[in-house]
């Protein structure tokens, strides 16, 4: 006789194959929902939702473009990290033949060594990264992609995870130049010789030496990439198939020139242009003479009246000083101190968010102006550089000062400040009245009776028909080479190395706006990390007390060397060096306040690690025994639950 089994086992064997099917349930929901890629985005940047420019991109395709993704993923040495970033581009590449509606094929291949894969990853350019020792004859690892249409083709040689920010942006300008393969034609204008100087390689007798200059490094390469096409200062026309305007240091832009811009940007034209309250560059270039004579021009410059018809405030006559932006410059007699007026600007002055800053993390801008207004009707205003809220405006004659004396002067404005912003949407001219009219030159009496010009089309512009994009930059000299490279010698030939992200910076810009409208409204896909913000509010909070400690000992400083000045001067010549016991016990009074101020500063110092400290000592407890204990504790409250359930 058989025994029953007991109600326990029917219990025990009915939670092991509900557990079972649970797991089934399981899988199968994985490889049914893995098959039709579908998600829904939840982060709070959306940083997998693909922007409306990338979509525009999509549908102004007039035929197939084929994506080949090159990776080698059965790879024994790929890092398990960089296969999750892999997986992730991936992903995003088959979001794109999703969304593309067939316009979009993906193809994938993994180049194993000698293999066919491997030979067509050579062909289009892709660069295989070894993961082996130096010398050590490693496997070679793949990660790239190729757009393919027609006869034409582009790559993306290797995609480092460090980009990952920028991943959409490249994908879709891969797409769109494969689609568009003609070079972009780029105007530049220019008051300083950002393209170089050539002269004739000969003189003659009694003339001047032949002068040849390169251009600046970051003109150099342009070419490659663009049509690059010289731009007169004094031109009236800007040709109608240029699609982007750099505009380097304008000084003292005539009105027909304005114009000119003004009609370009209105018929859809991008522009690019650096201002500067002080440039640097330009006043080495002027003689002794000259920076004391009035009549002289100044090292300043400006857009005229454009920036005002589209709600911008720029003062050309106002340098930002900004004390959490210092730079340690050498002054004279070899002296090195922070230097308020040269910013050095960190991610906390960069957004993140847009394309042309998503992946840079430092900048130099010496002497800047800065933006304000929230623009006109239609425009949108969006920051690319900023300053921090411990930052002031002052003329360029005090930007002169020491750092000692900027600081002592220092009067905070409480808000930040905008370096470069990005205007886009729909312009208005700035010349409601017309064309302005050309003074006439004194050889050409016949100017006036010229007959008025107008664009390609026939008409003057008053409005633009279609969106663009203006970007506006504070500064000149960030483009210079001393600010922005250092030269080496490399077995003979001259090699620059970048010092910073200034020629990043631009080399951004120019492309955001040289490509398609809908490449420069593509927005960073965000970032993962984010910032101990509470950390760097103590760190703000500590550094003002600082200044003004530091400044009230300066004031008292000051006001000791008065008195005592003023009673030295009470004294005759006989008595010159000999102190006075009013001058005795006033040094002792200030040694004692020093002493002081000292011990104040210390103990604010203090109390900072001390709030840092803190601060980690209580997110280290969150992070170690807070979270688990929670943990444990939903677990065990769902355990008796769920005994008291079966008991009843």
């Amino acid at each position: 006789m058989s025994a029953i089994p007991s109600k326990r086992f029917w219990i025990f064997s009915g939670s092991i194959a509900g557990i079972i099917v649970l797991l089934a349930i399981l899988i199968a929901a994985n490889v049914i929902l893995g098959a039709l890629h579908w998600r829904t985005d939840l982060t709070e940047d959306k940083i997998f939702t693909l922007s409306e420019g990338t979509r525009n991109v999509m549908k102004k395709l007039d035929g197939p473009v084929t994506i080949k993704l090159f990776f080698s993923q059965r790879s024994p040495d790929v890092p398990i990290p960089f296969k999750n970033f892999a997986r992730q581009v991936a992903d995003l590449v088959k979001e794109y033949q999703l969304a593309s509606g067939g316009k979009i094929i993906v193809e994938t291949y993994d180049p194993q060594p000698d293999s066919d894969a491997e030979e067509w990853a050579e062909r289009y350019g892709l660069a295989g990264q070894n993961m082996g020792l130096i010398g050590a004859g490693g496997e070679t690892l793949y990660l790239g992609l190729v757009a393919v249409k027609g006869d034409a083709n582009a790559s993306i040689p290797f995609i480092d995870p460090r980009t990952e920010e920028l991943l959409e942006y490249n994908i879709t300008r891969l797409i769109s130049r494969v689609a568009n393969p003609r070079k972009p034609v780029v105007g530049v204008m220019s008051s300083l010789p950002v393209m170089g100087v050539q002269s004739f390689p000969y003189a003659m007798p009694g003339q001047p030496p032949p002068i040849n200059r390169p251009p600046w490094v970051v003109f150099q390469n342009l070419a490659e990439d663009y049509d690059i096409r010289q731009i007169p200062m004094d031109t009236d026309k800007i040709d109608a198939d240029i699609d982007a305007l750099i505009v380097v240091h304008p000084k003292n832009m005539t009105d027909p020139t304005q114009f000119a811009i003004d009609q370009f940007i209105l018929r859809g034209g991008r522009l690019l242009a650096f201002v500067d309250p002080l440039c640097i560059t330009d006043a080495a270039t002027q003689t002794q003479a000259n920076m004391m004579d009035s009549r002289a021009p100044k090292p300043s410059s400006d857009l005229g009246q454009l920036p005002a018809a589209w709600g911008i405030i720029y003062e050309p006559d106002k340098i930002l000083v900004d004390l959490e932006a210092s730079t340690r410059v050498r002054q004279g007699e070899n002296a090195v101190d922070d230097s308020p007026v040269f910013l050095s600007l960190r991610t906390k002055n960069i957004d993140g968010k847009d394309v042309i800053t998503a992946n840079l993390e430092s900048l130099i801008l010496p002497c800047a102006g800065v933006f304000t207004g929230a623009g006109a009707n239609g425009l949108s205003v969006g920051s690319l550089l900023v300053s921090s809220a411990q930052s002031e405006l002052i003329n360029p004659m005090m930007a002169q000062m020491s750092a000692e004396a900027l600081r002592r002067n220092f009067k905070p404005g409480l808000k930040r400040l905008n370096l470069a912003i990005r205007l886009q949407g729909k312009f208005k001219t700035a010349f409601p009245a017309g064309k302005p009219k050309a003074e006439p030159k004194p050889a050409d009496k016949d100017a006036e009776k010229e007959p008025e010009k107008t664009d390609a089309a026939g008409e003057i512009l008053k409005e633009s028909a279609k969106p663009t994009s203006v970007i506006l930059v504070g500064d000149v000299d960030l483009l210079y080479d001393q600010f922005a490279v250092q030269e080496l010698n490399l077995f003979g030939s001259r090699v620059f190395q970048p010092m910073n992200d200034n020629l990043n910076f631009f080399l951004n810009a120019l492309e955001q706006l040289a490509g398609s409208a809908d490449l420069a409204g593509i927005r960073s896909r965000g970032r993962f990390e984010r910032p101990f913000d509470r950390v760097q509010a103590l760190q703000r909070e500590a550094q003002q007390r600082w200044l003004l400690e530091e400044r009230a000992l300066q004031e008292k400083l000051d006001s000791t060397r008065q008195r005592l000045e003023a009673l030295q001067s009470k004294k005759d010549n006989s008595q010159r060096y000999i102190l006075s016991p009013e001058q005795e016990q006033e040094i002792n009074s200030f040694k004692q306040e020093q002493i002081k101020t000292q011990r104040d500063l210390k103990q604010v110092r203090k109390n900072l690690r001390e709030g840092i400290e803190r601060l980690g000592v209580i997110v280290k407890t969150i992070n170690v025994l807070l979270i688990p204990a929670l943990v444990i504790i939903a677990g065990v409250a769902f355990g008796l639950y769920r005994r008291r359930r079966t008991r009843h």
